[in-house]
Formats: C-alpha cells, structure tokens, sequence
C-alpha cells in the first residue's frame, strides 16, 4: 500500500491536474474531448500504457455519475452498434500500442487530434443518413484509436458533430459511447496483463479534481449555445495537441 501511494505521489503533478481539470470541463459541457486534452499532457509525464490507464480510470468516475441523467437522450441502439465495433477492433489496438515508442505515441495523439479539429473547422458535414453498416464502422475504427493512442472519440465525433442531428442527441451518444470504450479499454489492458494497480491509483486520484471540474462544464452547458461551446472545444484541444508535440519540449 505504501508503495502505491510513493507511486502515485511521484507521478502526480501540477501540469498532470491542470490537464485534467480543463479535461473535465470540455467533457462536462460538450460530451467530449477527455482524451484530446489530457492524452497530450499525459503523454509527457508518463508511458504510454500508464496514459492510456489514468485516463480511462478517471474518465469513468464522473461520467458513470451523470450516465443516468444523460442516458435518456441516447439513441441506445447506436451506442450498443458502436460498442460492438469498438470491441471488435480493440485488442489490434492494444496491440499496436505495446509496440509504440513513447515520442511515436505522442505525435500520433496530436496528429490525429489536430487532423479531426481541421475536419471540423472546414464546415465538413454529413448529409446521409446513418446507416447501420456507418455506425459499425465509426465504432470499430474509434476501438482501433482507443487501444493504440486513446482516442475513441475521433471517427465517432466526425460522424455524429459532421451531421444535422440536434446537439442534445449528440452530446448524449457521444457521453455513453465514450464510458463504454473506457471500460473495454480497462478490459483489454487487463486481459494483456498492462492494468497495474498503481496506474489505476493514479487514475483514482486525479479523478476527483477531474469530476469537480466535469460538473463546473455541465452547469454551463446551454444547448441554445452550440456553436460557441464547439469552438471553445475546439480552441483548447488544439491548445493541448499542440503542447503535447514532443518537437515542444
């Protein structure tokens, strides 16, 4: 136990729960961009396997807390859809993430943060409808993000924020989708034996600034006010990306 505790105050820092908590607020009041910001800033503090445990270990906490609140406005068939892509494409994930140098993990986490805010920013939008085959597929290629660099979100956030669907229903898939690939992520680590106890202490502790701040974002969410919430988000997971390139350090 003394051990753990030495670990857990050795890898803490003030950069690590800045990180966190700016996390924690675009999570509260858009339904994403935990990984985006925080992955960056982890990925400078500790290992690629320790990055990806913290994060999913607290981004867990408080989502699992709003998850019933927020649930109702799902489309619960096209979160089980995307889950079931993800989990398919997960364990190559992993894979791919136990080969990967630290420096190679991090810019794969800016590039493709900054490659998917660029998307976003050029007005790109989504006309079709979303077909199941989509969904499927948009989820498995976020599970294979979520094993190698954390990032579930991004194939999934260019479907649902690229389309017309009101921004409640988004907010709301994206938020389950999300807590869902953190627990597959957990399981898979697990099952390749990479979950240690003292990432996940780790995780534990920078969780309760992390939910303070999530509930600080999810007071001010206004849905009348989407397009300013975007690009706050988008403003800060640019930010972080970019910070995070090690050509930086």
């Amino acid at each position: 136990m003394t051990d753990i505790i030495g670990s857990v105050a050795s890898e803490m820092s003030l950069w690590l729960l800045v990180g966190a908590m700016t996390a924690g607020v675009v999570r509260g009041f858009s339904g994403f961009g935990t990984a985006m910001i925080y992955l960056p800033v982890a990925g400078t503090q500790m290992s690629p396997v320790a990055a990806l445990t913290t994060l999913a270990v607290m981004d867990l906490v408080g989502p699992l807390m709003l998850a019933p609140r927020i649930v109702r406005n799902a489309d619960v068939g096209d979160v089980m859809r995307l889950s079931a892509g993800a989990l398919a494409m997960l364990p190559l994930g992993v894979f791919l993430l136990l080969l990967m140098a630290a420096e190679v993990f991090r810019y794969a986490v800016s590039s493709i943060t900054l490659v998917l805010l660029a998307l976003l920013i050029s007005g790109i939008r989504y006309e079709g409808s979303l077909s199941r085959p989509l969904v499927y597929g948009a989820g498995g290629i976020g599970g294979l993000f979520a094993g190698s660099v954390g990032l579930p979100g991004p194939p999934v956030i260019m479907l649902y924020l690229a389309s017309s669907l009101p921004v409640v229903a988004v907010r709301a898939n994206l938020f389950i989708y999300l807590i869902v690939a953190d627990i597959m992520l957990l399981g898979v680590l697990a099952f390749n034996g990479q979950l240690h106890v003292a990432h996940v202490a780790l995780g534990l502790a920078i969780a309760l600034p992390f939910v303070a701040a999530m509930g600080i974002g999810s007071l001010i969410f206004r849905p009348e006010k989407e397009r300013v919430y975007r690009f706050v988000a988008y403003g800060i997971i640019a930010t972080s990306a970019v910070l995070g390139l090690p050509v930086l350090n």
